[in-house]
């Protein structure tokens, strides 16, 4: 894997567990705004890195019933396009 591959699926690997991490805080958390202390600053960067992300997908993926499923739609977004990526680059 050269140096540029490497660095591309490096980056796509730290996006999806911003995703993952964003999940896993807005079980426990509300709105990004509303909090302070240490989590509450861990979920405003992970939102401002994340809300690029999910926010186009959220347009298109309907919610099902109560269920936002665009995390789980950009995961595996972001690894198809992650891994095409390095396949190109190596």
């Amino acid at each position: 894997m050269t140096s540029a591959a490497y660095f591309v699926w490096l980056i796509f690997q730290i996006l999806t567990f911003a995703v993952f991490f964003r999940i896993i805080l807005s079980w426990f958390m509300m709105s990004p705004s509303s909090m302070s202390g240490f989590l509450g600053s861990i979920y405003k960067v992970l939102f401002q890195i994340t809300e690029p992300i999910l926010g186009p997908i959220r347009r298109i993926v309907p919610t099902i019933g109560m269920f936002d499923i665009s995390p789980i739609v950009a995961i595996i977004v972001l690894q198809v396009i992650g891994d095409v990526l390095v396949r190109v680059l190596s």
